[in-house]
């Protein structure tokens, strides 16, 4: 009987455990889902700079949030699991700024010059480890 018992409550913390990670993964999984979607949401859509800038501080605030360090030149260090990077391409001056550029230079500015430009997500990158969104890429499409 004593040998049933044991077999029962044994069975039962096995069953706990893996009931428990299976429900942390699911919630991991759709943590990361919802993030990404707001993210995804830009891929291939025509925004303006003032859409732009929102995109700019939801990536600062983010990777503050995650204590994603910065490198010597101010930029964010790839951490392998949840940092963002974001380059914008302006076709002004055929060149390409990081958003640690952009957003150090004042966000008021770049809105000053480019509130009505229209950009395009034209590429987006994940994380192999988390498959969390890790990189994007705008393109000034207008003047």
């Amino acid at each position: 009987m004593k040998k049933l018992a044991i077999f029962f409550v044994v069975g039962f913390i096995i069953i706990a455990i893996i009931a428990y990670m299976y429900l942390n993964y699911k919630k991991n999984y759709n943590e990361i889902q919802i993030k990404n979607a707001t993210y995804e949401g830009y891929k291939d859509r025509e925004i303006y700079g003032t859409d732009l800038v929102t995109v700019i501080n939801k990536i600062v605030d983010d990777n503050q949030k995650n204590s994603v360090k910065k490198d010597d030149k101010g930029l964010y260090i790839d951490n392998g699991t949840n940092s963002v990077k974001m380059d914008i391409k302006f076709t002004d001056d055929d060149s390409i700024h990081t958003i640690e550029e952009i957003y150090s230079g004042g966000t008021e500015v770049f809105l000053q010059y480019y509130n009505q430009i229209r950009f395009k997500c034209t590429k987006i990158e994940y994380h192999n480890k988390t498959r969390r969104v890790s990189y994007m890429y705008f393109e000034q499409i207008a003047t």
